[in-house]
């Protein structure tokens, strides 16, 4: 009886599961246009150099001349077709203007309708990370209910561990639910 330890560090694998999720969340987020120009929407986008499917970023400097324009200047002035039709390919709805040095990208304010649809998708992203926190809090329960069954811990103690968890679940969704209203605040400011 009892032969499994409970500590405060315990729960301590199922927390940083919970922060992966939060910080995976947070990375989405980021890849959302809200209206001005984050050069982090164009992490997605990949184009062929030599061959090989290569990062944007990586083929590229990409600046923030302005609060709405993105200027993607290529290391290798060979690849600035290939960036345009890579820009154009993607789904970001921006279409680069080339002036055979850069490309700059415009991002036009966007429309009431499109917010809104851009707020159901942030609430989408935010449930299927609580979705997660949950399967996490789920996966460390039955991991302390197989030990009660094998009587490695004390009725008591899964109880204990049970509602500790609880809350560490709770503390998480909480932290999600703050993620997307702080994005859905961005999204929605003209």
């Amino acid at each position: 009886m009892a032969n499994i330890e409970y500590t405060s560090k315990s729960l301590a694998p199922f927390e940083e599961k919970m922060k992966k999720t939060i910080s995976v969340l947070k990375s989405e987020f980021q890849t959302i246009r809200a209206g001005r120009a984050n050069p982090r929407i164009l992490d997605n986008i990949s184009v062929s150099y030599y061959g090989v499917d290569t990062p944007l970023n990586q083929v590229a400097n990409i600046q923030v001349p302005e609060a709405r324009m993105l200027m993607i200047t290529p290391w290798d002035k060979t690849l600035l077709k290939e960036l345009e039709r890579a820009v154009q390919a993607s789904n970001i709805g921006i279409h680069p203007m080339n002036d055979g040095q850069s490309l700059r990208l415009v991002f036009p304010p966007l429309t009431e309708e499109r917010r809104q649809e851009l707020t159901r998708d942030v609430s989408q992203m935010g449930e299927d990370a609580k979705v997660s926190v949950r399967n996490i809090r789920r996966e460390a329960i039955d991991l302390y209910k197989k030990y009660l069954k094998e009587s490695d811990i004390s009725e008591n103690l899964y109880y204990t561990v049970e509602a500790d968890i609880q809350k560490l679940t709770d503390r998480y969704v909480e932290l999600v639910d703050i993620a997307v209203s702080e994005k859905n605040e961005e999204l929605m400011e003209i």
